[in-house]
């Protein structure tokens, strides 16, 4: 029994031996397997690593921002021609600059100096991102914090989304938008490289290197979610380009000052209508234009482009008979129905057109610019 034992002890060592060599073997060609894989399609192994995009922030912000086209008003040059009187030679030059469309109502805020000009006397053009073009008015301004708010009469705006600029942290990546030497829109990145703060602890002013050009100003300022964080206002250089030192207005602080501005400059103007009108129709001349002797109202000579009245439908060569529930009787009590109404009103302008007529509802705009101080 003994001799039994030990010869089965003898027999199982090359057993037991085969089988470790079998293992050993069948995880040789297996690495191997593997290792000719890696060879046939090293990049399936190795991906490359992925950077981060923000094509979807600048997606989402570059429709609320436009280019501003103004024309300035200055001083040339002045001549003395006697002791007691001076001849000044006033010129134009154009001065460009970019905007952000803050609300759907049509108000867009700037910085001042975009649409600055001597007297006030504002002459401003947008274009919009998918280039639409309008005139503007300039409603209210604020020279302390260089901040202006235009108004347009158009449909289909797209207010940029507002973010919170004390969340900010130096070294945080911002984007530049704006239009920069009329080239189009365009974008630039660059990080937060200082925050200055006011005793409460909020920002005050944001200092990028994100570039800033000629024609940038007014634009905005966005971080990774394409929310508005400021308004691109100036740059610190003794050259006079771009040097790596830009600074922007806190979007809360531009967006309240913005808001307040508007609620006064809705308060202190009446409503705007921006229709041309000659006298009203009598007899005679309702049968001069139309054959007939009885229409009665204020015949529209012609409308504004891009105003209240041509956004609602009213065209040259109509004739106003209503105005909400008032009889047209002369250009006095039409002008004192509309001059009641506030911008933004909605008012009910009836017409008379080729034998019919018509009812348009109108969405009064604003008329001539007022000085708001604060």
């Amino acid at each position: 029994m003994q001799r039994f034992g030990k010869l089965v002890q003898f027999l199982s060592w090359p057993v037991i031996s085969g089988v470790l060599v079998a293992i050993v073997y069948l995880q040789y060609q297996q690495l191997d397997r593997i290792s000719q894989q890696s060879l046939a399609n090293p990049f399936i192994q190795r991906p490359a690593p992925t950077s981060p995009s923000y094509a979807d922030a600048i997606r989402s912000a570059a429709p609320s921002v436009v280019s501003i086209n103004a024309t300035s008003v200055n001083v040339e040059s002045i001549e003395r021609t006697a002791e007691d009187r001076v001849n000044l030679y006033l010129g134009e030059r154009a001065s460009l600059g970019s905007g952000v469309i803050i609300s759907e109502q049509g108000f867009i805020l700037t910085n001042l100096h975009v649409v600055d000009t001597l007297f006030d006397a504002f002459d401003t053009e947008v274009t919009l991102n998918d280039a639409r073009r309008t005139p503007a008015t300039v409603v209210a301004w604020d020279k302390t914090n260089d901040l202006a708010v235009l108004h347009v009469n158009m449909d289909d705006l797209t207010p940029i989304q507002i973010g919170d600029e004390n969340t900010l942290q130096v070294g945080d990546i911002v984007f530049a938008i704006g239009y920069p030497r009329n080239i189009g829109q365009s974008v630039s990145q660059g990080i937060v490289s200082a925050l200055t703060h006011n005793t409460e602890d909020s920002v005050t002013i944001i200092r990028t290197d994100a570039a800033i050009n000629p024609g940038n100003s007014g634009g905005a300022l966005i971080d990774r979610e394409g929310k508005l964080v400021g308004l691109n206002s100036s740059i610190f250089s003794e050259s006079g380009n771009f040097e790596g030192i830009g600074f922007a207005t806190p979007a809360s602080i531009a967006v309240s000052a913005m808001r307040e501005m508007v609620e006064q400059a809705i308060e202190a103007n009446s409503g705007y209508l921006g229709v041309l009108t000659g006298e009203a129709l009598n007899e005679q001349s309702s049968q001069l234009f139309f054959g007939v002797d009885h229409i009665r109202g204020m015949l529209v000579e012609n409308v504004d482009v891009g105003g209240a009245a041509e956004r609602a439908g009213i065209e040259p060569g109509d004739v106003i008979t209503r105005v909400e529930e008032t009889p047209v009787i002369d250009g006095q009590n039409i002008m004192m129905e509309i001059r009641n109404k506030k911008p933004g009103d909605t008012i009910n302008v009836q017409v008379y057109r080729e034998g019919r007529t018509l009812n348009f509802p109108v969405t009064l705009g604003f008329g001539e610019a007022l000085i708001i101080e604060l």
